[in-house]
């Protein structure tokens, strides 16, 4: 039996409800928030590390929320939704910063660095967010299944490892190709050791939320029957 069971849970989401809402838009705020800094390198303690360190494992946490409390389906729907949104701010930025501006205007060119990204890094983080994110999601799910619903910490912490692994290498190893072998490798062992032990620390909060909105949805899904299509956005 699963660690929070109740006989008057659902195992299947009925309807979307404000919850799911709120936490798929936290999502989709963190994930463009993380991707906008992620070309912004920083210095700390003399480790060179990207911008979006700080922020960006937070999605994973709300993605193994939503997967432990709804499913898989409705997972992939804030995936898809995140990518979406990346996609249209980064073409919005590419159009914006190709539109001429007044003589007087003396910011482009901080608007430039800022909101540039070539389109290597825009294609590493899109290819990197699909993979990462639906391995984390697709491990959690099948995970739960294997453990019937115990172990929370086996569930966030193992999807993690392979989410995070896909994401970091992906995206270093197309983003940042151009560094030393040395100190690409540094960044790629940094980034992930650092976000896959952000997860691990986090774990007492997300057994506390994923506790608070199971019982509030009365809802504990499992994937029974699910066949992991990414490219699927059903959700019956």
């Amino acid at each position: 039996m699963s660690e929070h069971a109740d006989q008057k849970m659902k195992t299947r989401p009925e309807t979307i409800t404000p919850i799911y809402v709120s936490i798929a838009a936290f999502f989709v705020c963190f994930l463009m928030i993380a991707n906008i800094t992620a070309g912004r390198l920083i210095s700390l303690f003399s480790l060179v590390l990207t911008g979006d360190l700080f922020l960006f494992p937070v999605t994973y946490i709300f993605g193994d929320i939503l997967t432990e409390v709804y499913g898989f389906r409705y997972s992939r729907l804030v995936i898809w939704l995140g990518m979406a949104c990346n996609i249209i701010m980064a073409f919005y930025f590419f159009v914006l910063l190709k539109t001429p501006y007044p003589a007087d205007f003396v910011n482009n060119d901080a608007y430039q660095t800022v909101l540039g990204s070539t389109p290597l890094i825009v294609t590493a983080s899109i290819i990197a967010y699909f993979l990462g994110e639906f391995a984390n999601s697709t491990m959690l799910s099948l995970l739960k299944k294997a453990t019937h619903g115990r172990f929370l910490f086996v569930r966030t912490i193992g999807s993690t490892l392979i989410g995070q692994l896909f994401d970091t290498l992906a995206f270093m190893l197309i983003a940042f190709s151009f560094l030393p072998f040395a100190t690409l490798i540094q960044m790629i062992v940094i980034q992930y050791v650092f976000k896959v032990g952000y997860e691990i620390l986090a774990t007492p909060l997300t057994y506390l939320a994923v506790r608070w909105i199971k019982k509030h949805e009365a809802l504990d899904s499992y994937d029974y029957g699910e066949h992991y299509n990414p490219f699927s956005l059903d959700l019956g």
